[in-house]
């Protein structure tokens, strides 16, 4: 078994087609900590990690992101208090398995840019 180099995620990159709109998105919506933009990409603070939100510059960039997974206290309610934002879920909180004593439940949306996310929980059982 080798060991592993990678400390940690340190940045995750999603498409976005109008910055503006995803600002406003991921900072009043989600409320992340906002770090800067320019007119091609923004920058925001998610715990510790840096999401980039960026207009692809080559079609090699332009595709369907990655699902990215949100950890909540609470997915009831987070989803009750973004869907108050205006996000719509694509259905209700559900549970999706089990690892050992954790209970896992997951709720999934779409950004402002078309991007499935998604909020989840691990609840002790």
């Amino acid at each position: 078994m080798s060991v592993s180099l990678i400390r940690k995620l340190g940045q995750a990159a999603l498409p976005a087609y109008d910055v503006d709109r995803a600002v406003a998105f991921y900072r009043d919506v989600l409320g992340f900590s906002y770090l800067w933009s320019n007119q091609h990409m923004a920058f925001f603070d998610c715990g510790g990690v840096r999401l980039l939100l960026e207009i692809p510059e080559k079609p090699a960039f332009d595709h369907p992101g990655s699902v990215l997974y949100f950890d909540v206290e609470s997915v009831d309610r987070a989803v009750a208090e973004y869907t108050r934002l205006g996000v719509a879920f694509d259905a209700p909180p559900h549970h999706v398995g089990d690892l050992g004593e954790v209970s896992v439940w997951m709720a999934f949306f779409h950004d402002s840019e078309g991007n499935l996310l998604a909020l989840q929980e691990e609840r002790v059982r």
